[in-house]
């Protein structure tokens, strides 16, 4: 009952904002060239979906936000695995991840321009690096802080090392994992929109510019629900990946 409630407190908020913006278009507060009402911004969107060319531009952005997800989870995950496990190597490299943590994904889109071009492949490398570091920085927590006493008992059953890592370090790290994996989603949606706006690429990114520089305001709010919707979506997916993954810890 406590879960339905907040629930309906979520739609009733969700409700009173769609109100009030639709009151602030109706008077006019904000001329309707730049704020349609929820009427013009919801016949946009089903018309670009079933008649236009938004469904095309939203398959475009939930395969790049996806493909470099799916390689940064990949590469961080077995990265901050191998480096959480072994004390030397957090120490010997620790000093590079510092250094390349801290640089913003869009700085490096000119030098993937460079070497990729305008293309796809672009979009996921950059949507990859920058995607990557709420994975590998959790994924090395995860391993590196493993109940000691857990290891103790890898110790006492002549576990090798490998067996350790998959039967009682992953399990242990498991929750730090699938929240840099959340978080690591958000990040790849914000760069595959970023990267379709500067390299022009079939996604959600483009339309927006399009209809930016068109003044199509309706076609910008319908994008913008677009993209929300992909958020909620994918957060919703991993929240009920997250619980069954670990179910065991409320038992």
């Amino acid at each position: 009952m406590k879960a339905l409630a907040w629930r309906l407190a979520s739609l009733g908020a969700l409700a009173f904002f769609v109100l009030i913006w639709g009151v602030i278009a109706a008077l006019k507060i904000v001329p309707p060239l730049f704020l349609p009402t929820p009427a013009r911004t919801w016949t946009a969107l089903l018309h670009g979906l079933w008649h236009g060319d938004l469904a095309s531009k939203l398959e475009g952005t939930l395969s790049h936000m996806l493909l470099g997800w799916l390689v940064a989870s990949l590469l961080g995950v077995a990265l901050g695995a191998i480096i959480g496990s072994s004390v030397r190597a957090r120490e010997y490299i620790g000093p590079t991840l510092e250094f390349l943590r801290p640089l913003p994904a869009s700085a490096i889109i000119p030098i993937a321009i460079t070497m990729f071009g305008l293309t796809p492949s672009m979009a996921i490398g950059v949507i990859a690096f920058g995607s990557i570091w709420p994975m590998l920085l959790a994924t090395v927590h995860g391993f590196a802080y493993v109940e000691p006493r857990l290891l103790e008992v890898a110790r006492a059953l002549n576990m090798s090392r490998l067996a350790a890592a998959f039967k009682i370090a992953l399990p242990s790290a498991l929750p730090d994992i699938l929240a840099g994996l959340r978080l690591g989603l958000t990040v790849a949606l914000i760069l595959a929109v970023i990267c379709e706006m500067i390299a022009g690429l079939e996604g959600l990114g483009s339309w927006e510019l399009v209809a930016a520089r068109a003044y199509r305001s309706p076609n910008i709010f319908a994008g913008v629900i677009l993209l929300g919707a992909i958020g909620l979506i994918a957060n919703s997916a991993l929240s009920l990946i997250e619980a069954r993954a670990l179910r065991w810890r409320r038992r």
